[in-house]
């Protein structure tokens, strides 16, 4: 399985879930491609999986030199200690100088347990990496002390250099079609896929399973909303838009809409084309999960709330006033009848 590449080579794990691959492969990909060049360097992306739905070779013009596949039906169902061991394996006999994966449910799981398996450390949540060009070492940027500063992790004495990213983090630009690379199919023995864990079956959660990441316009409310019957407005104004229903952290610890539509640091990073602030202050946990957005638009009665001072657009005033009236605005542009 082994080919001649550099060393300092970095491998992306890359996440397939129920058969689809999810899109921060292609992002972090994309990133790895910017940071091996910088390194004078290669990509290879691992995949484990039962079925996918796009050809693995997309990877290649998205910046991959080599996609390994590691494709078995006992990969069906997510298992922490089969994939722990796969990607294991994989960096041992690869020795890359960085490994990456999104900082999803799956890469939050596996990556810890192969840090410890290959007694290095692991940068979890990042927002920015970048290459130190002094010394050729990873800088792994994340919020700490609760999103307050962001500091800059070096790992100077162990290898790999180990991160996740949040999705969302970094652009995905256009796909090269005219990269070469390879795809190379792994075998791998029965004990790989040795587990304490027995799998009985896959429950899909439904009623709040919304993926914010993948709408062009979130509207998000805050606790200015003031309780969770009033988050109807704020769906109202997203479904007229073809959006996605968001939260501040403080809407959802008072259970006022559940935690899948959580914005900010301990919840979701989104990057729409248009996001709404709704009585929202705008702590830095929270715009550290909506900085990134093509255009801010805050509606809150404080003039002084910090969300302003991010927002492309401010309407200071009661939402139960503006929310509404942007409502029927947007309605009577659609031509739609209230």
């Amino acid at each position: 399985m082994r080919e001649h590449f550099s060393s300092k080579g970095i491998l992306v794990l890359g996440e397939v879930r129920s058969g689809h691959l999810h899109p921060a492969v292609f992002e972090l990909t994309a990133k790895a491609r910017l940071l091996a060049d910088d390194l004078g360097s290669d990509v290879s992306v691992l995949l484990m999986y039962s079925d996918i739905d796009v050809s693995p070779e997309r990877l290649v013009s998205y910046g991959a030199d080599r996609v390994l596949c590691a494709s078995d039906s006992r990969l069906r169902l997510f298992d922490q200690e089969v994939q722990s061991r796969i990607l294991f394996r994989t960096i041992k006999d690869l020795e890359p100088e960085i490994v990456l994966a999104p900082a999803t449910t799956s890469g939050r799981t596996v990556m810890p347990a192969v840090a410890a398996m290959l007694r290095t450390g692991l940068t979890a949540d990042c927002t920015g990496l970048d290459i130190d060009p002094a010394t050729g070492q990873l800088l792994q940027t994340r919020p700490a002390i609760g999103g307050n500063i962001m500091a800059t992790i070096r790992t100077p004495e162990h290898r790999p250099q180990m991160a996740t990213v949040r999705p969302r983090t970094f652009a995905i630009p256009e796909p090269d079609p005219g990269r070469k690379g390879s795809v190379t199919g792994m075998s791998l023995p029965d004990h790989c896929f040795e587990s304490r864990v027995v799998a009985l079956g896959l429950e899909r959660r439904s009623g709040d399973d919304v993926n914010i990441q993948d709408r062009d316009v979130v509207v998000s409310g805050g606790k200015g909303m003031k309780r969770s019957e009033n988050f109807h407005l704020l769906r109202d104004l997203a479904e007229l838009l073809g959006g996605g229903v968001g939260a501040s952290r403080m809407a959802v610890d008072h259970k006022w809409i559940g935690y899948p539509h959580q914005v900010g640091l301990s919840g979701k990073v989104v990057a729409p084309k248009v996001y709404f602030a709704v009585g929202i202050s705008g702590s830095v946990q929270h715009l550290a999960g909506m900085h990134t957005a093509g255009l801010i638009v805050a509606i809150n009665k404080d003039p002084e709330a910090p969300i302003f001072r991010v927002a492309d657009i401010g309407l200071c005033g009661d939402l139960f006033d503006i929310v509404p009236r942007i409502v029927r605005s947007v309605m009577a542009r659609k031509g739609v009848s209230g």
